[in-house]
């Protein structure tokens, strides 16, 4: 079957709604400073540089059928605050997110006092209690690496906006839990943030928590962040504290961090863990904590660019994406595919994602030539059925793009 235009109606229908590196990189006026170390890690970013079509740039496409939501604009307050990252910006020099663009969910509880010190309380289920100073925590803090973080509420109603990379600097909860010794009734940990707001929200509530299994958070390599590309924390994103656990929904990764309880196995779920059952794939809204899935990122692909190019007497598009979420080791070789309808083919992909360092995500482009003028449907697959790949199979991150006459 060719490829052909398709009307907004074959969008809605393609794509569901919502509802259904290391510490010396900094974000200075959207540039990227890297020190020696940051500059040495990055040289094998350059193989993702892709040979560019043999021709003209004529210009970019514009994505259709999304809302108009500004990119790498602070807006509104509080619960409501936003910002969303603009993904046409990452390319092979620019990999990291500056922290000025990296997405915000909610900003800075306007009724946060941050005293000095920032104390920490772990207690619950251990054999040694501790009250942590956030400056001797700082002190203790060390590279962590680079990880993508996405909204489970990530949507093309907000042009996906709520999705960055950053290079983190943080303690290991891990650590703190070997010196406070967990007890034999130890299974859980709920770790609680500040999060109260003096106004309103028409689709948030205020109270951030998340009770986590005790294996999970070990085998996630779970931290507690300090710092994001190199320097302190922004008030919205978590100073002095928050928590970060590597592959999970940014809704559980708490930020004002006050206290770290670790629990037996009979906790309720939280008030946050409700609100979010169904944006992390939870089976229902189970009441126990203990009945959660782990609120796993899937692998996940998407086109953030598309570009007109004059080769010869045809255009050539250039389409640009981002490839994140999963196991790092299992995309490989040419499994992510891509198609232009929903019931058209799926081709393999012209140039297969390639993560430069573990944790990052990946860039990938495909060049296309349409048949004829239309509107079109951009949606990738992996082809293998050994990776979970939810949100690629239910559509969700398909982009349109209207491609007119030459």
């Amino acid at each position: 079957m060719n490829d052909r235009g398709f009307s907004e109606e074959s969008y809605r229908r393609a794509a569901p709604s919502r509802r259904g590196f290391l510490g010396g990189v900094l974000g200075v006026g959207g540039a990227l400073l890297l020190d020696p170390r940051v500059a040495l890690a990055l040289e094998s970013v350059s193989d993702t540089s892709f040979p560019a079509p043999n021709g003209t740039l004529i210009g970019r496409v514009p994505f259709q059928l999304e809302p108009d939501a500004p990119l790498g604009e602070r807006i509104h307050d509080g619960l409501d605050t936003r910002l969303y990252t603009d993904h046409a910006r990452v390319v092979p020099d620019r990999l990291l997110t500056p922290s000025n663009e990296f997405f915000i969910r909610t900003g800075k509880p306007d009724g946060l006092e941050t005293p000095q010190p920032w104390r920490l309380r772990v207690d619950g289920w251990v054999g040694k209690e501790q009250d942590l100073d956030a400056a001797r925590l700082a002190g203790r803090s060390s590279d962590r690496g680079i990880h993508v973080m996405e909204c489970a509420g990530n949507s093309r109603w907000v042009r996906f906006g709520l999705l960055s990379a950053a290079s983190w600097t943080g303690v290991p909860l891990s650590t703190l839990f070997e010196e406070a010794g967990p007890l034999p009734e130890a299974a859980s940990v709920r770790v609680s943030g500040f999060d109260t707001h003096s106004a309103a929200s028409t689709n948030s509530s205020g109270g951030c928590s998340w009770v986590f299994p005790l294996k999970d958070l070990e085998s996630t390599g779970a931290f507690l962040a300090t710092a994001m590309n190199g320097a302190p924390l922004s008030p919205d994103h978590g100073h002095p504290v928050r928590l970060v656990v590597p592959g999970w929904y940014g809704c559980c990764c708490v930020k004002w961090v006050e206290r770290v309880e670790v629990v037996d196995d009979r906790q309720p779920a939280t008030n946050q863990m409700i609100e979010f059952a169904s944006r992390t794939h939870q089976s229902g809204t189970p009441k126990m904590a203990a009945e959660y899935r782990p609120a796993t990122v899937d692998l996940a692909a998407m086109a953030t660019r598309v570009e007109a190019w004059q080769v010869e007497d045809r255009r050539v598009y250039r389409i640009s994406g981002l490839s994140w979420g999963g196991d790092d080791s299992r995309l490989g070789g040419d499994r992510l595919a891509i198609r232009f309808a929903p019931n058209g083919p799926y081709r393999r992909v012209t140039h297969q994602p390639r993560r430069a360092l573990s944790g990052s995500w990946g860039l990938w482009s495909h060049d296309w030539r349409p048949e004829r003028p239309g509107r079109y449907l951009i949606q990738l697959r992996v082809d293998d059925p050994m990776i979970s790949t939810r949100r690629l199979d239910a559509g969700y991150y398909v982009r349109a793009v209207e491609i007119k006459g030459d």
